[in-house]
């Protein structure tokens, strides 16, 4: 499996400042619009969502998943492929 980070994403989410669900919620839409291979990165700064709703998620649905904490900026990349 390739490392998702050093990947180009396909898109960038920017949902800092959102809280539970709009950030699950915004991450399933944008994955609906996007073909299979692309790589979303997500950016969020709300812990249920960085490390338990979207992770969650991208594990049912069988995606591959990686998350970056940035403990500096007190925020998380997330990285979804989408299979």
């Amino acid at each position: 499996m390739a490392d998702l980070k050093s990947q180009t994403p396909t898109e960038t989410l920017d949902v800092l400042g959102r809280v539970c669900p709009y950030p699950l919620v915004l991450t399933k839409k944008q994955l609906e619009k996007m073909p299979s291979g692309s790589v979303l990165k997500i950016l969020c700064d709300a812990p249920a969502s960085a490390e338990d709703s979207i992770p969650r998620y991208a594990e049912k649905q069988g995606y591959e998943f990686e998350s970056l904490k940035l403990e500096d900026k007190g925020m998380w990349e997330l990285y979804i492929k989408k299979n």
